[in-house]
């Protein structure tokens, strides 16, 4: 018996790995190769492709906690398959795009697509592996995150070879195939459906079923923690300092006089340590605790904020497009064990929901949004963009220091 769950739960992490992969592409890969095509295809300028990422963040923002509530009710493997019918869906509508309007359609529908994926799977992996939370949910948030990495190059090879509308058709269609797959083996452990009927029955169930931490908070007691506006303002921060490097990547190099395929190598760079650090940094986070392990990153993206200005060669500008991918990368893997660790598992994916809507409603504004707008209309001062998410990166890293599992009133 024992051997049959341990095959389930490692069958269900790889299930919940395949089935982010699309999505995690398409959210951090397309728009950064896309924005200049936007641009020439639709005449619009920086600021109007920079709005792409608000649209996803605010789609984000306003479903995480509502699918981490639903969650509960209606199982995490639906869910998942829901999101995954978004994600193609998403594609086909980006295909017959004739103004930005309808690309901003594709982010909305995009990152409610995101939503639905992403927190059922950092859900059922912690509660397969609730020993090795920093681990598995570094896992899942790997494959979201190096997704992106692998396709980027594709994503511009796609295009010149099929054209534009070819291109999203095929996307939906691998995204439906490979992501179904994904989401039927993504089955929830007996512990999540035990902890599930009591919560649906209420009062009537029998205690012993549950099998959660002891400190689980509700919703509204993590609302009057000081480390749960620690961490809103940790992702808002870091959030917005590496979410802009999706767009800013690609962009910055064609500004130095680089070809785009060139350009699309730091945006490559920055995907890959986004991608990779997820699991190193939740092992790290395991061995030496969630709090240093970020507060480390977030200083490390600062720096690297602050020297891009003055960087001019292809490989320098990659490296540091990567530190910063690395902290990002930190961002979403530690977050969710440290909130497992701060609030318990059993409102886990509600709690985190809302701690992320910070990323969704406040870091695209702040980031993408902003420093499209202010290199308009300061003429491509990167210098003033860098400097800003610099400084973001350096007050999240002295916010997270302060986050600790608070103490019940």
């Amino acid at each position: 018996m024992a051997g049959d769950r341990d095959r389930d739960a490692q069958l269900a992490v790889l299930g919940a790995c395949v089935a982010i992969f699309f999505p995690g592409a398409l959210t951090f890969g397309f728009p950064g190769v896309m924005a200049s095509i936007w641009q020439e295809m639709f005449h619009v300028g920086r600021a109007a492709t920079g709005l792409t990422i608000f649209f996803m963040l605010a789609a984000v923002g306003a479903f995480m906690f509502l699918v981490g509530r639903w969650q509960e009710r209606w199982g995490l493997r639906r869910m998942i398959a829901l999101g995954i019918i978004l994600t193609a869906f998403a594609s086909l509508v980006v295909s017959e795009a004739g103004t930005i309007y309808v690309v901003y359609a594709w982010a909305f529908i995009n990152g409610l697509a995101s939503s639905f994926v992403y927190v059922p799977a950092l859900t059922l992996v912690q509660w397969c592996f609730p020993k090795r939370r920093g681990l598995v949910a570094g896992l899942v948030s790997m494959v979201f995150g190096l997704s992106a990495a692998i396709m980027s190059p594709l994503f511009a090879g796609m295009f010149s070879a099929f054209g534009y509308q070819r291109m999203n058709l095929l996307m939906a269609a691998l995204t439906l195939t490979i992501g179904l797959l994904g989401a039927y083996f993504a089955r929830a452990p007996q512990a999540w459906e035990d902890a599930a009927s009591v919560r649906r029955a209420g009062s009537a169930a029998k205690p012993t079923a549950v099998i959660v931490s002891a400190r689980s908070f509700t919703v509204s007691e993590s609302l009057h923690t000081r480390s749960f506006w620690l961490l809103w303002a940790t992702w808002t921060f870091a959030g917005a300092a590496g979410v802009s490097m999706t767009i800013l990547a690609a962009e910055y190099g064609l500004f130095l006089g680089f070809s785009l395929p060139s350009a699309i190598l730091i945006l490559t760079a920055f995907n890959l340590t986004n991608g990779m650090s997820r699991l190193l940094s939740g092992i790290l986070s395991d061995r030496f605790g969630r709090n240093p392990v970020m507060s480390l990153a977030f200083l490390t993206a600062a720096f690297a904020y602050f020297i891009l200005p003055w960087a001019r060669s292809l490989e320098v500008c990659a490296l540091l497009a990567a530190v910063v991918g690395f902290s990002f990368g930190t961002l979403f893997s530690v977050s969710a064990p440290l909130v497992a660790d701060c609030f318990g598992l059993e409102h886990f994916g509600a709690i985190f929901g809302l701690t992320f809507a910070a990323y969704g409603f406040v870091a695209g504004p702040l980031g993408p949004t902003l420093s499209g707008y202010l290199l308009d209309v300061t003429g491509d001062n990167f210098f003033l963009v860098f400097l800003y998410l610099g400084v973001f990166s350096m007050l999240a890293s002295i916010c997270i220091r302060r986050v600790v599992p608070p103490q019940r009133s």
